[in-house]
């Protein structure tokens, strides 16, 4: 980790970094308002994050990490870009949503590249399963949006027939859907091409 990603964990961190607790999260006072609230997971440095939140003020962003340099990058852009609209939370996804994310609380959700784990043995470890799809389903609200990336063959097959057993999804695309109009820059671990 950086000199700059330290000092930002050092003094934004108090500041935008949630503890972890296991207690549903009230949404307005944890951003001082009242908008729509999407989840990121696995922010990475956090590019597409700060990019995101800048190009939509009116909503609010909680990412989710356990990278720490991951934290200390994103803090620094929320510093440098001034955003007021974007808080983390360093811990285990799957505990944030289980214990902090109440029911049908969410606008909307990300999972950009998330870990392929491309060894056949290790598939059981991949983020998007079964019982994760139906609890992040279940933080949803009607009509909300989740928008998962990969660039990995596989894991999208995979990611596509999970999300379409979810009863509380449906999908808005004939099979997978197109690379949004206006994508947030390219992280390191998005090698697609585009069309």
């Amino acid at each position: 980790m950086g000199t700059g990603q330290q000092r930002a964990l050092a003094e934004l961190g108090p500041i935008y970094v949630l503890p972890y607790a296991e207690q549903s999260l009230q949404m307005s006072e944890v951003f001082g308002r009242v908008a729509p609230v999407v989840l990121e997971i696995g922010f990475g440095m956090g590019h597409a994050t700060a990019e995101i939140a800048a190009a939509h003020p009116d909503v609010d962003f909680l990412g989710v990490e356990v990278h720490e340099a991951g934290v200390g990058a994103l803090l620094r852009r929320i510093g440098d870009e001034r955003l007021t609209n974007v808080r983390i939370i360093a811990h285990d996804a799957v505990e944030v949503l289980h214990n902090m994310i109440g029911p049908a609380s969410l606008a909307g959700a990300h999972i950009f590249f998330p870990d392929p784990w491309h060894k056949k043995r290790h598939h059981k470890r991949r983020l998007i399963q079964p019982p994760f799809a139906q609890l992040l389903a279940s933080r949803l609200q009607p009509g909300a949006r989740l928008h998962c990336a990969t660039d990995w063959q596989d894991y999208a097959h995979q990611m596509l027939q999970v999300l379409n057993a979810c009863p509380l999804l449906a999908n808005t695309a004939d099979g997978y859907a197109p690379r949004p109009a206006a994508p947030p820059r390219r992280t390191r671990f998005d090698t697609t091409q585009m069309a």
